[in-house]
């Protein structure tokens, strides 16, 4: 008698799902898929993204250098149809002036609206109507393993297009200013200088971030802004020129709390923040901060760290009238402080 032979590879799976699922017409249809997706989104989204040229003044200290100006470039993202123009700071901070030409060849002079170097975010404007704004995304809808595609001219190769996933969402990025900045989208998604400012977009063409950092020597991992905060940013220095931050005055870093102090106070948090230095005639000196303390809590909400203290010190709080939980030497105590708005950088 002759047996019957079965496949065992998926126990449960109906033979035709299998030959299905491995024919390659319909492996072709999937990638002719991807590829219309990519196709489309690019199409959609390349039109908005401009090429970003800064100039930035040489000094003349060193003789070998007798000055001149020294040039870079980024990618920038088109906000508004007047002429709004979205990219990194670290792309225009401290530079002497800004070009920023669009796909179809035109170049201007740009203004420096605003720059927030906490957010590694700034805003340009250039003299032109009618453009072609960005279609923007909702970053909180992302889902780890979705499609990316970065769009920017990387090396000065104009909208190049480069495609990955979502590889993490909630990362946080160190800023130049020394800020972390939160809910940073992480991909993998191809990143090369240049590229930065430029659009991290989803299979519908729609800015889902601002590509703005690559970890080298590690390859894949690439970090995009995420367009809510972009769009917060923006906005503000749309209408102010500069984000307002709180600010105390204090130099300082995270530092663990001796155990026996901790225990006898009941301290609900490991570490707190040691004051390293207090600038005269900041509103930490007036509240009576003193080198060598200890930072506990803000206004009620622990500071276990320089980070925490950061993401209180917002822009309700500038002027407004605050305590400050401090533990100096063994003793913890109460200071009243008010902060000021954080200087311009």
């Amino acid at each position: 008698m002759r047996g019957r032979v079965r496949s065992v590879a998926n126990p449960g799976v109906d033979p035709g799902e299998e030959i299905r699922a491995t024919d390659p017409a319909a492996e072709d249809e999937l990638l002719d898929a991807y590829s219309r997706a990519v196709t489309a989104a690019a199409a959609k989204a390349s039109p908005s993204v401009v090429n970003v040229e800064v100039r930035q003044a040489r000094g003349t200290a060193n003789p070998d250098h007798p000055g001149g100006e020294t040039r870079g470039s980024g990618s920038g993202i088109i906000l508004t149809p007047d002429g709004f123009v979205l990219t990194n700071s670290h792309v225009v901070h401290g530079s002497s002036g800004q070009d920023v030409m669009l796909t179809d060849g035109r170049r201007f002079q740009a203004q420096l609206i605003g720059d927030d170097p906490d957010t590694d975010l700034a805003v340009l404007r250039i003299p032109a109507s009618s453009l072609p704004p960005v279609s923007i995304g909702d970053s909180q809808s992302l889902r780890v393993g979705q499609l990316a595609i970065a769009v920017g001219n990387p090396y000065g190769f104009q909208c190049t297009v480069t495609t990955g996933v979502i590889s993490a969402l909630g990362r946080s990025l160190r800023s130049s200013s020394g800020r972390l900045i939160d809910n940073v989208i992480q991909t993998d998604a191809a990143l090369n200088p240049g590229n930065s400012g430029g659009p991290l977009v989803n299979s519908r063409g729609e800015a889902i971030g601002v590509n703005t950092a690559v970890i080298l020597p590690a390859q894949g991992l690439c970090f995009a802004i995420a367009i809510n905060t972009a769009k917060f940013i923006a906005s503000r220095l749309i209408r102010d020129g500069r984000i307002r931050r709180a600010y105390i005055g204090v130099a300082g870093q995270t530092v663990p709390l001796p155990r026996r102090v901790s225990r006898f106070h009941k301290l609900p948090a490991d570490s707190g923040i040691l004051v390293v230095s207090v600038e005269d005639k900041s509103a930490a000196q007036r509240a009576g901060l003193k080198e060598g303390d200890i930072i506990l809590s803000f206004d009620g909400q622990q500071t276990a760290g320089i980070d925490e203290l950061h993401r209180l010190m917002t822009e309700a709080r500038v002027g407004v009238n605050a305590s400050l939980g401090i533990l100096r030497g063994v003793d913890v105590t109460t200071l009243q402080i008010t902060p000021e708005e954080s200087p311009a950088r």
